[in-house]
């Protein structure tokens, strides 16, 4: 069983991938925005291609718990992959504060450069993200529903 995480900008889509023990979680891919409904379908075909069981989007939630605008676009984003991906394929979001800094550090501790670490930093942190998830599933400590809304 596959799980796949997205981690959600304005500019592009981080994608991760677990492996079909769904205890790993590695980068993927970056999505490249270019319209809701061709994000979408890019999102769906992987899904297709790595028979995911079920996809993970980090919620960008503020740091006292609530939603910004930001979250309201990831939400928005959810609803449609839900609608294209009709049932198939559950649609969670996850809780991804510090996500980014976490996968940021790791890459200046890999001595990775500036411009090189532009390039991975969301689907690193997607991998973050997802790895955070699937951990927590291990451990049984997510709540029944959407488990980061």
């Amino acid at each position: 069983m596959r799980f796949l995480a997205l981690d959600v900008g304005d500019r592009r889509i981080g994608v991760a991938l677990s492996d079909e023990t769904a205890l790993l979680a590695s980068p993927h891919s970056t999505i490249e925005r270019v319209g809701p409904k061709k994000d979408v379908r890019a999102v769906a075909l992987l899904c297709q291609q790595h028979e995911v069981a079920e996809v993970v989007v980090g919620l960008p939630k503020k740091l006292d718990g609530t939603l910004g605008p930001q979250a309201e676009k990831v939400i928005e984003f959810v609803d449609a992959l839900r609608r294209s991906l009709q049932q198939r394929v559950p649609v969670v979001t996850w809780d991804e504060r510090f996500t980014t800094v976490i996968a940021q550090r790791a890459l200046i501790e890999a001595d990775m450069s500036r411009r090189d670490r532009r390039e991975v930093v969301d689907k690193v942190s997607a991998a973050v993200l997802l790895q955070g998830y699937l951990d927590a599933r291990r451990a049984g400590g997510l709540p029944p529903a959407d488990a980061g809304a």
